[in-house]
């Protein structure tokens, strides 16, 4: 907790601001205490009857009603500096985890040959460094599962809880077995397109949308690779066949491989949301909102008349008016 404060103190928010994220709250929209009782005790998403009957009421524009509930939804979200700082942590954590691992695995026999990660089991030494890679990866996600339920909600909620259980399960387990070698093959792997993805995001929340595109391409490409060709040709190969082979099929081998296969169902799922949001970039240009965001998309409400363009013309600091980082041109619909 403490390394993560200081981290947002010292690092994140003053990155943020250098590339003019404003430290500010989203647009507060103007008060109304009709709208808030529908808004609080009625509905957060009023239907096309009762907006008319609101419009009515208030002598409101109906469109300017839809911009008054969009505006007050939002308020509950959080700004963009705090997604950048969130973003910008873990950004960190995996570039520098990553770097550490190729670094230790590059003098460890086992990154170049996977069967060295069964020769002499379960009697393999436990290095310092190796030792160290496992608590700073085993602290990280312990830290990512009880954030999940403070930071900002994702549609792919239950998919990440999913992902870090299994992914603790499977550092805890490897480390108690002592099944650290083929263990750091598969931290390291994952930690090669996770900062990519990061990196993307920050870019996206600072508005550079060429960056941002490029970033999103590298990791997909990055992904596809490591997730889809090289974790089942190569890390599950040897969990699965080299091992059995040299080793034996020893108890905890089908919870150990069980937990690597439902790893790879999510590889699978997380891979056809990247093929979707690059398929709609290639249509439209650029890259589309992260598929998980919470932040709603301005879609048909954008469309404002000249009479309503007062009260909807600024843009909320937590970008619920732009589509990803830029004013949306056209009618962009929510996804």
């Amino acid at each position: 907790w403490l390394l993560g404060f200081l981290h947002y103190r010292f690092i994140a928010k003053p990155c943020a601001l250098h590339v003019g994220i404003q430290d500010s709250g989203p647009y507060q929209p103007q008060p109304n205490a009709i709208l808030e009782k529908v808004f609080i005790s009625i509905t957060k998403y009023p239907d096309e009857k009762r907006l008319e009957g609101l419009s009515k009421q208030l002598d409101w524009d109906v469109r300017k009603i839809q911009c008054w509930f969009r505006h007050r939804r939002n308020q509950d979200k959080p700004p963009t500096l705090t997604k950048f700082c969130e973003s910008m942590w873990r950004f960190t954590f995996y570039l520098c985890i990553f770097c550490y691992g190729i670094r230790f695995l590059w003098s460890s026999p086992w990154f170049w040959d996977t069967r060295q990660c069964w020769h002499s089991y379960p009697f393999q030494p436990l290095t310092s460094g190796l030792y160290y890679y496992y608590i700073m990866e085993l602290a990280f996600y312990w830290s990512l599962m009880f954030s999940q339920f403070t930071d900002i909600k994702r549609k792919d909620f239950l998919i990440m809880f999913v992902h870090h259980l299994a992914t603790i399960g499977l550092i805890t387990f490897s480390y108690i077995n002592n099944m650290v070698r083929v263990g750091t093959l598969v931290m390291c792997l994952h930690d090669a397109s996770d900062f990519l993805l990061e990196a993307a995001k920050l870019a996206n929340y600072a508005k550079y949308q060429r960056l941002c595109d490029t970033l999103f391409v590298i990791f997909s490409a990055v992904f596809m690779v490591t997730r889809l060709g090289i974790y089942p040709f190569w890390i599950l190969n040897t969990t699965l066949f080299e091992s059995w082979e040299m080793i034996g099929p020893y108890p905890s081998w089908w919870l150990f491989n069980g937990l690597l296969l439902i790893l790879q169902v999510l590889h699978v799922i997380w891979s056809y949301l990247i093929a979707r949001i690059a398929f709609k970039a290639l249509i439209r240009g650029k890259v589309s909102k992260d598929d998980r965001s919470d932040v709603e998309s301005s879609s048909e409400e954008e469309d404002v008349t000249t009479n309503t363009k007062s009260f909807c013309g600024s843009s909320s600091s937590n970008g619920a008016n732009w589509v990803n980082g830029h004013m949306g041109g056209s009618c962009w619909a929510e996804e």
